[in-house]
């Protein structure tokens, strides 16, 4: 979830049936390049290979856990991605072979997913948002997509570093950073950034350290992470997948969402993750969408898809990344809008970042006043706590952001605020639905992300030359696809993003599905040093 201040602001089956066979049937090295598993190449195969496997006796949930687990003790030394693996992880596994043996299962039976560790579970899994303050919280009940996950079956291997706070703490930052984690490594080159703040989530995806992987954003936190890491990430209408149970920024704008390598995993993990839930007033029924169904190859021909090319800005690689997307639309029967803007964002922007102060400090202290253990009680308490223990807390950066939000009211009835918020996300939502009215879009097209910047402790992430189209979908609460697009220097990943209207997420995979299959952009992590 990793908003910007202010300045920043402004600026299925039958296709990916057939496992992926390799020569080496080694689940054992210690190569981070190697993938493979009794010959199947975790790195390409999808959850509905990883099923097809495991039901033919292949190999099996245990196996497959253990596989994660070994090559997180080993590959994840390099990129610090992982905050905690789970003691019952194996357990679980075996659990899921015996559902297996008897013909029982889920969507995801048996399928190891990593959580971002702001996302609430039970037993000897904390959520500590990347903070000490919350390594007493022990939560009373799970979030309810966690919930969600284990009724499909899914192994909960772990959890994942983030952005401390959601990167909702300080000014400047370091995306990727937490007291707890330390600092998170882009698996491309290992002394470049991950983005935030779900960077865990996306690394740990990119470098197939789990099968999948849950990342959340209020804006850019997801979609940014993945393009970065050259990963799939979906972000989700608000109300398709609750939030009760996780560490909040806002409510008007917090989603959680898949992060995975493939675009039919994050049809499958969103399928599994959402529905109604009475903890969050937000969701809405309809909890058994089936996105694998949206899943065509063929999917681009007769659509019109807006390119917004002004969030590319004049970065080079960014501009042959975005006209390579255009050509493949072409080439596949789109019919291209190009050059369609986002009127009002500007003005959208500035008020989301004052809005956003006012409800992170509602709601946090919602979040921390209803959470069992031993923590801060409130915002209040927490500034107190970082500036106690600030030679570990504060010890790169400050918490100028908790500062800002708590010398606000905190109250969601100030009519201040309120006309903030109006402001923000009437706006947002009039950029989408006029472009998409009044052009006859499917979808818009826009620029994920630049190329990843060195990352830098002191001065902290460098957003000179920043690419970003994640505020329209972001404010206005409307989903979006990131998908793999291209590279930079032909090492650094970069994505293209589709988005749309309210719950147009069926669309949207179809088109990232159909743009996946046609470009075969995505390559594995080389896991270089640095860069000349």
């Amino acid at each position: 979830m990793k908003p910007l201040n202010p300045a920043r602001w402004l600026a299925v089956v039958a296709l990916t049936a057939g496992l992926t066979v390799t020569t080496s049937a080694r689940a054992d090295s210690k190569h981070p390049s190697d993938t493979s598993l009794r010959g199947v190449d975790l790195d390409r195969a999808t959850v509905l290979d990883l099923q097809h496997a495991m039901n033919r006796g292949r190999f099996d949930a245990v196996e497959l856990t253990r596989f994660y687990l070994d090559r997180i003790r080993t590959v994840d030394r390099k990129l610090n991605s992982v905050i905690q693996t789970n003691p019952e992880a194996l357990k679980e596994a075996e659990r899921s072979d015996r559902r297996r043996r008897h013909g029982a299962g889920g969507p995801l039976e048996g399928i190891p997913v990593l959580l971002k560790d702001n996302i609430d579970t039970l037993g000897p899994l904390r959520t500590t948002a990347g903070s000490e303050a919350l390594l007493g919280a022990r939560p009373s009940r799970e979030a309810f997509l966690v919930e969600r996950l284990r009724a499909a079956g899914a192994v909960i291997l772990g959890k994942a570093n983030l952005s401390e706070w959601a990167n909702f703490r300080s000014s400047p930052s370091s995306s990727g950073w937490s007291a707890v984690g330390g600092q998170t490594n882009n698996p491309y080159v290992l002394d470049r950034n991950p983005c935030g703040s779900s960077s865990g989530s996306a690394v740990a995806a990119a470098a197939t350290l789990a099968a999948v992987t849950i990342g959340t954003e209020t804006d850019g936190s997801i979609v940014c992470p993945s393009g970065l890491n050259g990963v799939v990430g979906i972000k989700p209408t608000i109300g398709l997948v609750s939030r009760a149970g996780v560490v909040p920024i806002s409510a008007q704008q917090d989603t959680a969402g898949p992060i995975t390598r493939n675009v039919t995993d994050a049809a499958a993990v969103l399928a599994a993750i959402q529905g109604a839930d009475p903890r969050d007033p937000a969701t809405v029924p309809g909890g058994d969408r089936d996105y694998l169904k949206a899943l065509d190859a063929k999917a681009l021909k007769g659509k019109r898809i807006g390119v917004w090319r002004a969030a590319a800005g004049d970065d080079r690689d960014v501009l042959a990344t975005l006209d390579a997307a255009v050509a493949t639309l072409r080439a596949k029967g789109a019919t291209v809008v190009d050059g369609v803007t986002m009127e009002g964002m500007d003005e959208a922007g500035e008020a989301e970042f004052t809005a956003l102060l006012t409800e992170f400090k509602h709601d946090l202290n919602a979040y921390l006043a209803a959470t069992p253990g031993r923590h801060p009680r409130d915002l209040a308490e927490l500034i107190a706590f970082n500036e106690k223990h600030a030679a570990t807390e504060l010890r790169h950066f400050g918490q100028e952001l908790f500062e800002q939000a708590q010398a606000t009211t905190g109250d969601l009835d100030d009519p201040e605020y309120r006309a903030l918020r109006e402001k923000a996300t009437s706006l947002a939502r009039q950029a989408i639905d006029t472009v998409v009215a009044d052009n006859r879009l499917d979808a818009v097209l826009a620029p994920t992300n630049g190329p990843a910047w060195r990352t830098d402790l002191v001065k902290g992430d460098d957003f000179s030359g920043f690419v970003s189209s994640s505020a329209p979908p972001a404010v206005s609460g409307y989903p979006a696809i990131t998908v793999p697009g291209g590279f930079a220097r032909n090492v650094l990943p970069l994505g293209v993003t589709f988005f749309g209207p309210r719950f147009s997420e069926p669309t949207l995979i179809a088109l990232g599905f159909a743009f996946e299959q046609a470009t075969k952009a995505r390559k594995p992590p080389q896991y270089l040093r640095t860069l000349p």
